[in-house]
């Protein structure tokens, strides 16, 4: 068996060749990465569903825009939760509900109380679906040049405008990979 090398905590930023249209400049958390698949949220593809209008409790402590984000094309009648813990990354213990996936970014138990997150919460993100590869699928994609692999920031959860995610993370990357952030939309134009 081949020894996959875990992108858990990573971010998967769609190049501009990539044509699926569930991932065009989709900017995907991979929270499990390993030899037997991959899963993930899409951090930039917010709904106009109010998370109120799902999951009430939750609500008061999303962020702006306060709406359900659609995490990818799998199972879109299940929902995520994403939080980021501050100081959950130096080794304090983990509030109850919430489950380190990388760094001071984890994932929250929705069935627990709201209250009980509440006071450690420094953002959240409810996600409806999830983007999901089977063994070996994303190594196919990363080796065709579909995304690119960047290291992830606690502030990607909850950026305040998802729409700039994409474009946001690659001009913060070093070198040539800046330069992709100036692509245009529609390449024709040009």
């Amino acid at each position: 068996m081949t020894e996959v090398s875990s992108l858990t905590g990573r971010l998967l930023v769609a190049t501009p060749a990539l044509a699926d249209p569930n991932f065009e400049r989709a900017v995907v958390l991979l929270l499990d990465h390993d030899e037997e698949g991959s899963l993930g949220v899409v951090l930039n593809r917010p709904t106009p569903v109010d998370v109120g209008d799902i999951l009430e409790g939750w609500a008061d402590l999303t962020g702006e825009p306060g709406v359900v984000f659609q995490g990818g094309p799998v199972s879109l009648d299940s929902a995520l939760g994403v939080a980021v813990v501050p100081g959950g990354a130096s080794g304090e213990r983990a509030p109850l509900g919430w489950r380190r996936v990388h760094g001071a970014i984890g994932l929250v138990d929705l069935e627990a109380p709201p209250e009980l997150l509440a006071p450690a919460v420094g953002a959240l993100r409810i996600f409806a679906g999830y983007a999901g590869w089977g063994p070996g699928q994303l190594e196919d994609e990363l080796t065709e040049g579909a995304w690119y692999v960047v290291e992830s920031e606690p502030g990607d959860v909850s950026c305040p405008v998802p729409e700039r995610l994409w474009r946001e993370v690659l001009r913060r990357q070093r070198g040539d990979l800046a330069m992709v952030a100036t692509y245009p939309d529609d390449p024709s134009l040009n």
